[in-house]
C-alpha cells in the first residue's frame, strides 16, 4: 500500500493532496480558440490545479506558458502526437521537445517515440481510442503507453468528431483483469480535449499526489491513483478495506482470505447510481439521493474479485464520475 492516506477531496496545497488537472487542451497555437493566458483564467476558474499543453504536432512556444503558472497551479509541456493511425499524448516533455508524429502502425518507429517521452520523464498515453474519423481509431498495440484516455470532452453528444467514450470504456474494463495479472496494467484517465470555450475541465482527472508538481502529478496518474470526474461539482471517496488495512484507487490491498468492504462515498449526483465492477462485470448498484451525499458499500474477498472499480452515472446513463481499480490480493 501507498504510504500516502487519503486527505479530503477538497484538500489543496502543495503537500499530499487530491489535484484536479485537464491534460488535453488546445490554444490558438494549434487549432484552438483560446490563448493561453485565457485557458490558464477558464481553467482556475473551473476549480483546476494542473493543466497539460497538447498543442498539435509541436512543442510549447517558449515564454508562451511559463508565467502562467504559480505555486498553486501547475502547467506540463506536452503534444498530441496525430499519427495516420491514431492520436496519444506525450505529457511532462521538455521544454521545446518535438515528438516525432511521422510514424504509423507496422512501420516499426513507435516505440522509440515512447522511448524518447520516457526519457524525458514523461507518459505516453492513448487519446481518444474511438475517434469517429479518419485517424482516430487508435490502432498500435498498447505496449508501451502508461495510460488510456478512456473519457474525452462531452461523455455523449451530436458533435460528428465526439470520441465515443462507452466504447473506450468498455475495452478498457475489459482489458483490466488480464492486464492486472500479468502486473501491466494501464489506468484511465479523462481529459476534455479542449478547443473552444466552455469546455475545459469537462472531464478532468483527479490525482492524489505528493505535491504539485510535474513528477508527483505524473507519478500519480501513471500508477493510476486517480480518478476521473465530469466537473469539480463532483467528488467521490472510493475506499476497500480488510483486518484493519485500508486502501484507495490505484493501490492494492491484501485479505488474506478474509471479507472486503468496498465502499463508494459521491457528492454532487443527484439521483445518479453507483456500481461496483469487477473481474466479474457489474456486481453491485446502489442509487443516489436527490439531496445530499451518497454511499454504497459491498462487500467481496479476494478469491472472488481481483479488483474493483467503480462508476457514477447520471439518471440518463451519463457518466459522471469513474474509478481506477482497487487490486486486490
Amino acid at each position: 500500500m501507498s504510504r500516502l492516506r487519503f486527505p479530503p477531496a477538497s484538500a489543496v496545497g502543495r503537500g499530499a493532496a487530491w489535484y484536479r488537472g485537464d491534460c488535453h487542451v488546445h490554444s490558438v497555437h494549434s487549432d484552438g480558440e483560446l490563448s493561453p493566458a485565457e485557458l490558464a483564467v477558464r481553467a482556475r476558474a473551473a476549480g483546476l490545479d494542473f493543466i497539460a499543453t497538447t498543442e498539435h504536432n509541436s512543442a510549447a512556444l517558449p515564454g508562451v506558458w511559463g508565467h502562467l503558472a504559480a505555486d498553486d497551479f501547475l502547467i506540463l509541456l506536452g503534444e498530441e502526437v496525430t499519427t495516420t493511425t491514431g492520436h496519444w499524448l506525450a505529457l511532462g516533455t521538455e521544454p521545446g521537445q518535438v515528438v516525432d508524429w511521422n510514424h504509423r502502425v507496422g512501420d516499426g518507429r513507435i516505440d522509440r517515440c515512447l522511448e524518447q517521452v520516457h526519457q524525458a520523464g514523461g507518459l505516453c498515453v492513448v487519446a481518444h481510442p474511438h475517434a469517429p474519423y479518419g485517424t482516430g481509431e487508435f490502432m498500435f498495440p498498447l505496449r508501451g503507453f502508461d495510460a488510456v484516455e478512456v473519457w474525452n470532452g462531452l461523455w455523449t453528444s451530436d458533435r460528428p468528431w465526439n470520441a465515443d467514450n462507452e466504447a473506450a470504456l468498455a475495452q478498457w474494463g475489459r482489458s483490466l483483469a488480464a492486464d492486472i495479472r500479468t502486473g501491466s496494467w494501464r489506468p484511465a484517465m479523462g481529459n476534455s480535449d479542449t478547443h473552444s470555450p466552455g469546455q475545459i475541465g469537462t472531464p478532468h482527472t483527479v490525482v492524489l499526489a505528493e505535491e504539485l508538481s510535474k513528477e508527483a502529478v505524473l507519478a500519480a496518474i501513471g500508477s493510476g491513483r486517480s480518478w476521473i470526474a465530469e466537473s469539480t461539482d463532483v467528488h467521490l471517496t472510493f475506499t476497500a478495506t480488510a483486518e484493519g488495512r485500508a486502501a484507495g484507487v490505484g493501490e492494492r490491498l491484501t485479505a488474506r482470505g478474509g471479507q472486503i468492504e468496498v465502499q463508494a462515498v459521491v457528492h454532487g449526483v443527484p439521483l445518479g447510481t453507483v456500481s461496483f465492477h469487477t473481474d466479474r462485470g457489474e456486481v453491485h448498484r446502489v442509487c443516489l439521493p436527490a439531496t445530499g451525499p451518497g454511499t454504497a458499500l459491498w462487500q467481496t474477498d479476494s478469491a472472488d474479485s481481483m479488483f474493483v472499480r467503480t462508476e457514477v452515472r447520471h439518471p440518463n446513463g451519463y457518466a459522471a464520475a469513474l474509478s481506477n481499480p482497487i487490486v486486490l490480493t
